[in-house]
């Protein structure tokens, strides 16, 4: 199986600087990109029905965000029940971090397009900046940090054309609906 060779992230795991990222890992996260650079455009070009496309967006978006909060879900059970103190406090850091992404894309529905993409970009970066400091002590793969690095710029690019073209497209509607 053809594999992409990739520059490690100085944060990435030390142990493991020359894993390259396996091509099934590649086609799936890039693949995952589809729908942001499906429908992003879709709500700038479309003004007649920039909404419908936003909220796919977003919906896609909050989806996502979601998905990788379970990678530090996963790591605190692979810590099962250590017998440090340390490995505790991390595994517990690490659960109770797991379900803050899906909190945020939960709530980043509920609001008009331009909150929503702004608060669904707030959780990437803040994901991104979590997978890095797991990154640090989890002996994650090499390819790991600068691939989430990757897909996490186009999700966001994405969403902030769909905040944008869901707000000027319907600029009175930056407001939840709840508090109109």
């Amino acid at each position: 199986m053809e594999q992409t060779r990739f520059d490690p992230d100085p944060a990435a795991s030390a142990a493991m600087p020359d894993e390259t990222l396996p091509r099934s890992v590649a086609m799936l996260g890039y693949g995952g990109l589809l729908p942001f650079l499906f429908l992003a455009p879709a709500s700038f070009f479309d003004e007649n029905h920039a909404l419908y496309w936003a909220d796919g967006l977003f919906s896609y978006g909050a989806i996502i965000l979601s998905f990788v909060g379970a990678l530090h879900w996963g790591y605190a059970l692979s810590l099962g029940a250590s017998s440090t103190e340390a490995a505790r406090a991390r595994r517990d850091a690490c659960f109770a971090w797991s379900v803050v992404p899906a909190l945020m894309a939960w709530l980043a529905l509920l609001l008009p397009p331009l909150l929503s993409s702004l608060l669904l970009i707030a959780g990437f970066i803040a994901h991104y900046r979590q997978d890095r400091r797991l990154a640090a002590f989890a002996g994650l793969p090499a390819w790991y940090l600068p691939l989430r690095l990757r897909l996490s710029v186009v999700a966001c690019l994405g969403l902030a054309v769909g905040g944008w073209s869901g707000f000027w497209s319907h600029p009175g509607n930056l407001l939840p609906v709840v508090l109109t």
